[in-house]
């Protein structure tokens, strides 16, 4: 934490910006160190996907058709990749809740800090172990026989998914923020499935009713997972429409929307709290 805060001389721009992202860094680095005293969270973090992936693969997947053709397996490690970074809200939100409860926002916000660095590291460090989980469910879809086709394309696939993966960061940290009640993380975590369900993750959305596939298309988590299965080589499945065909450009913009919202309003009601 800076003590230039406490200074007589009133701090420009830059030196504000500055003193807020290394703020920031010793949060991220506080948090980092609590997984270094106790990691399995983020050891089940890691392989809960790993553990879906397998499922689907070799329990479900013999049932599966890609429609337009190609193999199940290749087709959902992409989807699976992107589902990933979905998972993990219900923990982001149980730290800062828990760090409500304890007292210990109370005490980051009776610091002299910038106002942002308690929400922007914890998003650093959540950030951290998101790559590590990553590389994790790259190695396992490698290891069951899943190759990306080129690595350029597959290096833009991997950002996307991080970008994804920073604006659900963001959702997490503000309903911890607005959260009172510890109970209510299990209500975030009942309804993920649903979202990621409804999505073309699994199966193609060409293949459900008419209005879900438009539902499905237009999921803020599906315009990731055509992008990076393109980006990979994987099949794309066939038909879809505006949302299908422009899936980059959604790939981009919504985690982007998501992102900027999410951490105005984290940032603000981190301000605002009191007990």
């Amino acid at each position: 934490m800076t003590a230039a805060y406490g200074s007589l001389a009133e701090p420009g721009p830059i030196e504000r910006a500055r003193w807020a992202v290394a703020d920031a860094v010793v949060v991220a680095g506080r948090d980092v160190a609590h997984w270094r005293r106790q990691p399995a969270a983020v050891l089940v973090n890691a392989l809960f996907p790993v553990l879906l992936l397998l499922m689907f693969v070799y329990l479900l997947g013999g049932g599966m058709v890609v429609p337009g053709g190609g193999d199940y397996r290749d087709f959902l490690v992409p989807g699976m990749l992107a589902l990933a970074m979905v998972f993990g809200v219900e923990a982001t939100m149980t730290a800062v809740v828990t760090d409500t409860a304890r007292g210990i926002t109370d005490r980051f916000r009776s610091l002299p800090m910038a106002p942002s660095a308690v929400v922007t590291g914890r998003c650093l460090a959540d950030m951290a172990s998101s790559v590590v989980g990553l590389a994790v469910l790259i190695a396992a879809g490698l290891a069951i026989g899943w190759r990306p086709a080129r690595v350029g394309p597959a290096l833009v696939a991997v950002g996307l998914l991080l970008l994804l993966r920073l604006a659900f960061l963001w959702i997490g940290i503000y309903l911890g923020l607005l959260a009172r009640d510890p109970a209510m993380v299990m209500a975030v975590q009942i309804l993920v499935w649903p979202f990621v369900f409804l999505s073309n993750a699994f199966v193609a959305a060409s293949t459900m009713p008419g209005w879900l596939a438009v539902v499905a298309e237009w999921n803020p988590l599906a315009g990731t997972v055509t992008a990076v299965r393109g980006l990979f080589g994987a099949p794309v499945g066939t038909g879809g429409g505006w949302a299908t065909e422009h899936a980059t450009l959604l790939a981009v913009l919504w985690p982007v929307l998501l992102t900027v919202v999410f951490a105005v309003l984290s940032v603000r009601r981190f301000q605002r709290l009191s007990r």
